[in-house]
């Protein structure tokens, strides 16, 4: 499947150059505009910032794309007819010729086919509290797609436990960059010591490298704490979403609806300060993941 890439993409991939992949969802359908698209240059600004070329991904009009123009992301922003693709639906949207904001998944599978293999996000789905069979596409895609994705850890409404546990039955390699604990995407803190600690982006390019190299076949998840100066109060935030999920049981919103509701009361309660501190993790995992690509374009450091 043909990916069509913007010419500063196609010329740093075709040039050996450090590249790093960007979900479009936060264009589409996770902030208002004109702020989602502010903050997806945002976004790109930092990728450059730290040596590499950012390539944000989405599906328009059926073609699956890797470097968007600034009318392809006023549109994503603004159309009220873009829908959220995860890899299942990335079919459906080709031969429909759909537009499309890129979760998770769906950015994983189109930065594989256009020979990204780094990816930054704020946080990936997992396992759902309570139900077990609720399992994000983010972690089958992980086991079945070779990209690094650099993510504030597991989104804070969902399950952490569980959600490391099956990445493990998944043979999916979990790193915690800088850090022992594994990282609940607005606090540092889960009380979870999962997987192995790094501190140097060299070392976790050269990870993923060795992870290609003995032919496992599976992504990486390298989970970044949020800044200290940036996170919330994790009773606080403990507290919020064991009310949202509660009022979401007692409203009758199930599946794909729960995030967003949850995502939605978190922001309302906490008067914006969940929104900001979301932003500040974006912009400081790109920053992690450019360096990530810079190290492994260089070759910095084999094991």
């Amino acid at each position: 499947m043909q990916v069509h890439k913007s010419d500063e993409v196609a010329a740093a991939l075709s040039g050996g150059r450090a590249v790093v992949a960007l979900e479009s969802t936060i264009i589409s359908h996770g902030m208002p505009w004109p702020q989602n698209a502010e903050v997806a240059l945002q976004v790109e600004a930092a990728v450059r910032d730290e040596g590499a070329v950012p390539a944000t991904v989405a599906v328009i009009d059926g073609r699956l794309c890797a470097g968007l123009g600034p009318a392809q992301v006023e549109r994503l922003g603004q159309d009220k007819g873009v829908i959220k693709a995860a890899s299942r639906d990335l079919a459906a949207c080709v031969i429909k010729g759909l537009t499309a904001g890129t979760t998770v998944s769906a950015t994983m599978r189109i930065a594989a086919l256009a020979g990204i293999d780094v990816f930054a996000t704020g946080g990936i789905g997992g396992v759902h509290r309570g139900d077990g069979m609720d399992v994000s596409a983010d972690l089958t895609e992980l086991a079945a797609t070779e990209v690094l994705v650099v993510c504030a850890g597991v989104k804070s409404i969902l399950d952490i436990p569980r959600t490391l546990e099956m990445l493990e039955t998944l043979r999916v390699p979990v790193v915690t960059f800088g850090a022992d604990e594994f990282p609940a995407f607005y606090t540092p803190h889960s009380g979870v010591i999962a997987g192995e600690r790094l501190d140097d982006p060299a070392h976790v390019a050269a990870m993923l490298a060795a992870n290609r190299a003995l032919g496992m076949g599976t992504g990486m998840l390298v989970a970044n704490p949020i800044p200290a100066a940036d996170a919330l109060d994790a009773a606080r935030i403990g507290a919020t979403i064991d009310a949202a999920l509660a009022q979401a049981d007692a409203e009758g919103v199930r599946g794909k609806d729960v995030t967003p509701f949850l995502l939605g009361r978190l922001n309302a309660v906490t008067e914006g300060e969940a929104l900001a501190a979301n932003i500040a993790l974006v912009l400081n995992n790109a920053r992690l993941a450019a360096r990530i690509a810079v190290a492994g374009a260089q070759k910095a450091v084999w094991v």
